[in-house]
């Protein structure tokens, strides 16, 4: 088979320099010289028909083209990296440091990491919550996870999953509705204290007056503090599931509510390309997700509830600590 395709320094050249946003970067990062890139990326322009930068006063600019063309190039380096390292493995063992949402990495990332740890045991993996977020500074995180809109100054965000908000209980609570809680038994998560207002008036009813009998920072918190017998939560169905699974709780039925915030992955804009041990995980951990998105959910169907479904009634926000 014949490929009409560029040479490859060309390409690894083209993409340098896109993501540098000068010849002399790339030249830097590639050990070649700013005349080298310079020539390259005239050559590849001729070999087109097309130019693919704007050469400014300060930089360089990508043109429409240009913008078109480095998404299926960097896809190929990156296939070709996982492919290269999944089959080969690393040279050596290698550490590769993942920051993430405590929440995400307790109750769903780590009980899978086994996984991908008996499949490429030359990667050791260091897990960081967000908790000791400053612990890890940006320029050595190399899989950052994290909880939002999908807005990072400086970082590219690729959605990994968006979850809905379930209402939990103990096992043997007799919680089986909205109407049943009142503001004692109510879990209240820091960050996102609207969450109650918006379950109540999605049910047609008022907020109960005192505030939250218990508050927390953390969704793995309250769903300790509900499996313990006291009050009912409002988590994210993923996180739910897992205490679900093992009876520790309920879930009550008929209550599911969307938000705006979802679980993302970033990737540094300005920095160096990614590790190919970096790009390995992301494709494992984006394959898990899509095949648990594939299996039946997380969560058993909700029953009708006593008040009413009132599932995915209203836009909201959450947040995954």
């Amino acid at each position: 088979m014949s490929y009409h395709l560029p040479p490859l320094p060309w390409l690894r050249a083209f993409e340098a320099a896109a993501r540098r946003g000068s010849f002399a970067a790339a030249a830097s990062e590639l050990g070649l010289t700013s005349a080298a890139v310079s020539y390259q990326m005239r050559s590849l322009e001729q070999m087109l028909g097309y130019p693919l930068f704007e050469r400014l006063p300060r930089g360089l600019r990508l043109t429409d083209l240009g913008k078109a063309y480095l998404v299926p190039v960097r896809q190929a380096f990156s296939e070709l990296s996982i492919a290269t390292l999944s089959i080969f493995g690393p040279e050596g063992e290698t550490t590769l440091n993942i920051r993430v949402p405590v929440s995400f990495a307790v109750l769903w990332l780590t009980p899978r990491l086994s996984g991908f740890a008996r499949a490429h045991p030359g990667i050791r993996l260091r897990l960081f919550s967000a908790i000791w977020a400053d612990a890890l500074p940006a320029d050595k995180t190399d899989v950052d996870i994290r909880f939002g809109h999908g807005n990072w100054p400086g970082s590219a965000a690729q959605l990994l999953v968006n979850d809905p908000i379930v209402l939990v209980t103990a096992p043997n609570s007799p919680i089986g509705s909205v109407r049943d809680i009142d503001s004692a038994g109510m879990i209240q998560i820091m960050g996102v204290e609207s969450d109650w207002l918006h379950l109540f008036e999605a049910a047609g009813m008022a907020l109960p007056k005192g505030g939250a009998g218990i508050t927390v920072d953390t969704s793995l918190a309250a769903l300790e503090i509900v499996a313990s017998g006291h009050g009912a939560a409002l988590v994210l169905s993923r996180f739910a599931a897992a205490f679900e699974a093992s009876g520790r709780v309920r879930r009550v039925p008929g209550i599911e509510l969307p938000h705006d915030q979802s679980h993302y992955l970033l990737t540094p804009q300005d920095f160096e390309a990614p590790r190919a041990e970096a790009l390995l995980f992301s494709d494992w951990l984006a394959r898990e997700l899509a095949q648990e998105a594939k299996s039946e959910s997380p969560l058993k169907k909700p029953a009708p509830a006593e008040n009413g479904d009132i599932s995915r009634r209203r836009q909201r926000r959450t947040h995954d600590k």
